[in-house]
């Protein structure tokens, strides 16, 4: 398994936001989902990459429960503490 985790930021219904956060924690070690701003409902994905097909699979099937749209990460993402270690651990490996 690598130690690169992957970012996927989503921006949905804020009143979804707990429903998305507990099913991704009901697939056990496939994600940790944080809340990057809950006014705008942006949420980060955190996935490692050796489940990055896994967690874009749960993604897809909750289509059809959850209105939901992958978007950029914002541009203040950098405050998350978890975000920018992210971040500055793919600068120093040159990724």
């Amino acid at each position: 398994m690598t130690d690169k985790l992957d970012a996927i930021f989503v921006r949905l219904p804020p009143s979804d936001i707990a429903l998305m956060k507990f099913l991704f924690e009901s697939y056990e070690g496939i994600a940790v989902v944080r809340t990057m701003d809950r006014h705008r409902a942006v949420i980060v994905v955190l996935v490692s990459h050796d489940f990055l097909e896994v967690a874009r699979g749960i993604l897809d099937s909750l289509r059809d429960t959850i209105a939901f749209e992958q978007v950029p990460p914002p541009g203040d993402a950098d405050e998350d503490w978890l975000v920018r270690l992210l971040r500055e651990d793919v600068s120093d490996r040159g990724a």
